[in-house]
């Protein structure tokens, strides 16, 4: 999942950025209103955490500006404003839930986990799909009730479309879910992370759609014999990075 962290006090946005990361999230930070306006009429992000005490332009004016877009981003108001009325006019601006600073983080990703549940329309805090089990707040991942491991990377592509099963997601997409701007992106990082996926839940559970993208199917499958061991025929070559590891070496 990719967010976009609108906060201009350095400390704090450190903080959370280097929390928001250790949970495996694509993470944008800017630090002004204007930044904030631009990033996000321009990207597409699942989640916005938005401070309202903002150089420049105030965060109800960036808020006012993507809901008058019909931008439906669900949006977490963080801030210090904690007089009724700014809790309320931060709501009716548009905001989906509010979380008063100094705030703990587990709480906040608690309540980031909700708002994404909530816009993938689903009301229940772990996602399963015929044999396979994700909980998010754990990031324990299982097949057939055992345990899975999987990298922070393979489990943003896998959480990406068993969330929407049936919609077809390009590579593009994936990697617009997986990556901050800082980040570099290798060519076919995607497929690695894809061939992986297969390998260890089974070779049909992600279905390549030739010249569009990668589909979980809306009817669950169970796995195919040999899920976890054997290897999918489609192998691609190793994601090439800067440190010569390969991608199974790394998220």
């Amino acid at each position: 999942m990719r967010l976009l962290l609108v906060e201009d006090d350095v400390m704090i946005g450190e903080s959370v950025l280097d929390a928001l990361r250790g949970e495996g999230y694509a993470v944008d930070w800017v630090r002004d209103g204007p930044m904030a306006d631009a990033a996000w009429s321009s990207e597409h992000y699942d989640l916005v955490l938005l401070d309202l005490g903002l150089p420049k332009l105030d965060g109800l004016q960036v808020l006012r500006r993507a809901r008058a877009r019909h931008d439906r981003t669900p949006v977490l108001v963080a801030t210090a404003r904690d007089a009724v009325q700014d809790r309320i006019g931060g709501l009716d601006a548009g905001a989906d839930d509010y979380v008063l600073k100094p705030y703990d983080l587990d709480e906040l990703q608690a309540r980031i986990r909700a708002l994404l549940r909530r816009s993938a329309g689903r009301a229940e805090p772990v996602f399963e799909h015929g044999p396979v089990r994700l909980n998010p707040a754990t990031h324990e991942a299982a097949l057939n009730g055992q345990p899975v491991q999987l990298s922070q990377r393979e489990w943003a592509v896998l959480e990406a479309l068993i969330t929407r099963p049936g919609v077809i997601l390009s590579r593009t997409q994936l990697e617009e879910k997986l990556y901050s701007w800082k980040d570099e992106i290798s060519s076919n990082a995607v497929e690695v992370y894809v061939h992986s996926l297969r390998k260890k839940l089974g070779a049909d559970f992600i279905r390549n759609v030739r010249g569009m993208g990668y589909v979980i199917a809306r009817e669950a499958q169970d796995p195919a014999p040999g899920a976890g061991s054997a290897a999918h025929t489609d192998q691609p070559k190793a994601e090439r990075r800067t440190d010569g590891a390969s991608a199974g070496d790394r998220d």
